[in-house]
């Protein structure tokens, strides 16, 4: 559904326009309302089409909350869930308490995850993309991705 990586700017307001390509998918597939959150395991933001975000929702709230680890994950995900739309120029606004998590200045690299965008500071999408690069302290890759058949 969502691939490729685009290099775009945030506005000073903390707008960013959605590129053309994703901004018409977006259209057809929940008419510009999208979800953002933080992601738990890098300072980046994830974008969910609201209804690819509902079923995430519904999962996320089916877990056990007397497991400490999982309530801390549901306040993280669930807490900073903020609702977005599409303007009538293709551009959503990302509240402040976001750009500060994924650290979003004025350049920002938003990357097609199949079922998401992911957003992410240009400078942090740099360290990121070395370190997927590179291998772990053995030099060997995980099993899984040596199955991968690419």
């Amino acid at each position: 559904m969502f691939r490729g990586v685009q290099h775009i700017n945030l506005d000073a307001k903390g707008r960013m326009a959605v590129p053309a390509r994703q901004r018409e998918l977006l259209s057809v597939v929940c008419d510009g309302h999208l979800v953002v959150t933080v992601d738990t395991q890098s300072n980046c933001l994830a974008l969910y089409p609201l209804t690819e975000w509902e079923r995430i929702e519904r999962d996320v709230q089916a877990l056990p909350a007397l497991n400490p680890a999982i309530k801390r994950f549901q306040r993280l995900i669930l807490g900073y869930a903020s609702d977005l739309q599409l303007d009538s120029n293709g551009r959503v606004l990302l509240p402040p308490a976001l750009r500060d998590y994924a650290q979003l200045e004025k350049r920002a690299v938003l990357v097609g995850q199949g079922n998401k965008l992911e957003l992410w500071s240009e400078a942090l999408w740099h360290k990121e993309c070395e370190a997927a690069l590179g291998v772990d302290s053995t030099g060997e890759l995980p099993a899984e991705l040596m199955q991968l058949n690419l």
